[in-house]
């Protein structure tokens, strides 16, 4: 399958919940689009049909470091390398954004796809709130 990330593409604000629904997660309609004006840029695929079926988002303080978020592939594309090419195309642009460190937090069982993405595991925590 080709296909083509973009940085920054136009989505809509009922895209990204529908995708976050399809893959398993809370829609939560009211991130948007408070996120895109938030983030420092977002990454997404598009099918054929011009349906949203990956998206990805950089966000932080825009010094040196940044934080991946939200790496999310439409289930019925998985397996065919859209993930890895969100992701290192979300790199790339963290390169000419001017960040020198970009974190993510993950499951333990997707650790082998960001490795498969140029990241370093390493020790880390996160804080949620109850």
């Amino acid at each position: 399958m080709s296909s083509r990330v973009i940085i920054n593409p136009p989505i809509s604000n009922y895209e990204v919940p529908k995708l976050r629904e399809l893959v398993g997660w809370a829609r939560r309609d009211n991130d948007y689009p408070t996120l895109f004006e938030r983030c420092n840029f977002w990454a997404g695929i598009r099918d054929t049909q011009g349906d949203l079926i990956a998206f990805g988002y950089v966000c932080g303080m825009g010094l040196e470091h940044g934080y991946m978020e939200d790496i999310m592939v439409h289930p019925d594309y998985r397996g065919h390398g859209l993930g890895i090419e969100l992701v290192k195309k979300l790199l790339e642009e963290s390169k000419h954004f001017g960040l020198d460190i970009v974190s993510v937090t993950y499951e333990e069982d997707k650790a082998q796809f960001y490795e498969k993405c140029g990241f370093t595991p390493g020790l880390g925590a996160i804080w949620k709130r109850l």
